[in-house]
């Protein structure tokens, strides 16, 4: 087996670390949404959980909300758009900025994955999570095998 040499390098490669952490969390999720009939990609999930807590935002203030760039927003929104679960006006003070907002299709989504994903995932990655003690360079490489000898999906499926 080829050496982790991420995993060696320790903090010097945390950020890396995060990243893979963050990449393999990701896709696991989206097997779990596959499992319970979703098929949007599991990036798209934030966007609609701050809208359906925040109501409308703009780009910006859907970009602070989630964490990500505007940019990142911007082009999750037309595959959302494109997908009827948002829909975007004019801002009432600028027009120049766009208010974006849950359809109604979205509203829906958005309560399915409240009640059938979302518990599952949650449960799933608070039990990869169950056994972590130490310090932050070893409860992350207890995450990630965690994850590697059982994911996300084998968890919800084991329930």
């Amino acid at each position: 087996m080829v050496e982790d040499v991420v995993k060696e390098l320790g903090h010097l490669s945390l950020g890396t670390r995060l990243k893979r952490i963050g990449e393999t969390l990701q896709a696991q999720t989206q097997a779990v949404l596959a499992l319970h009939g979703f098929e949007q990609p599991a990036a798209w999930f934030p966007m609609l959980a701050a809208l359906d807590r925040l109501g409308a935002l703009s780009v910006g203030e859907l970009s602070q909300a989630v964490g990500v760039s505007q940019p990142v927003i911007t082009r999750s929104l037309r595959g959302l758009e494109d997908d009827g679960l948002v829909q975007s006006a004019p801002g009432e003070g600028d027009r120049r900025v766009r208010r974006v907002g849950l359809s109604r299709k979205g509203r829906g989504l958005v309560q399915r994955a409240q009640r059938e994903a979302w518990p599952a995932t949650e449960a799933a990655v608070a039990q990869a999570c169950a056994g972590l003690k130490g310090d932050l360079l070893a409860q992350l490489a207890a995450l990630e095998d965690a994850l590697i000898e059982k994911p996300l999906l084998q968890r919800v499926q084991e329930g």
